[in-house]
């Protein structure tokens, strides 16, 4: 399926949870945080979450400050 990671179109398996996609490209990281479809992914969805054709994931860097 096709999907965009970070505003770069690419392919990938049908049937991937957000967590594993993540997890094959070598972006499940701590500190990042994910947009699924412009819409903010709590983390403790990632596992559950199915990547769908079409889809677009923003991932980013997680920055705290005051």
């Amino acid at each position: 399926m096709r999907i965009l990671f970070n505003d770069e179109p690419m392919t990938c398996d049908d049937d991937l949870t957000v967590a594993t996609l993540l997890d094959r490209l070598r972006q499940l990281k701590p500190g990042t945080a994910l947009a699924l479809n412009q819409q903010i992914l709590p983390r403790e969805r990632w596992e559950h979450q199915q990547v769908s054709e079409g889809d677009s994931i923003l991932l980013f860097q997680v920055i705290a400050g005051g």
